[in-house]
């Protein structure tokens, strides 16, 4: 495997067979996984074509497989970059770490893709896990 991203919060890698295995570590890394698993899906589910799709999930190991996306981009506007992260609204998710560095070019079609869904956000709420209730006025 080819090792992409080290740091504290994830280990990021590509298999030999193009696959990337995701395993997250650190602060929150539980909630970080199964959030990124979770707007991933919701992602698949809606006919997104332009970020990684789930294969595999590992819930003891903190660890995706998806698809990969493509190579990471080193240059674009920052207009472009925006219209990017903005298409993702109308799948009903704000990606919220919209940076240059979670953009990569899917070169055999020629689009630009969006990884690294850990902070993201469902903006529909049918899709939000259940929040407490707050208490009743007295």
């Amino acid at each position: 495997m080819h090792e992409v991203k080290d740091t504290r919060r994830a280990l990021v890698r590509i298999g030999y067979d193009g696959r990337v295995h995701k395993t997250f570590r650190g602060p929150a890394a539980e909630e970080r996984y199964r959030n990124e698993v979770r707007v991933l899906r919701h992602l698949e589910e809606r006919g997104c074509t332009f970020v990684p799709k789930v294969l595999e999930t590992y819930d003891d190991e903190l660890r995706v497989v998806t698809t990969n996306c493509g190579s990471r981009v080193d240059h674009l506007s920052e207009s472009r970059m925006q219209e990017l992260y903005e298409e993702l609204h109308q799948y009903g998710v704000r990606h919220d770490d919209a940076f240059m560095r979670n953009v990569t070019y899917r070169q055999s079609d020629g689009r630009f893709c969006i990884i690294d869904f850990e902070l993201a956000t469902l903006l529909d709420k049918n899709d939000q896990p259940p929040q407490d209730s707050p208490a009743p006025a007295a």
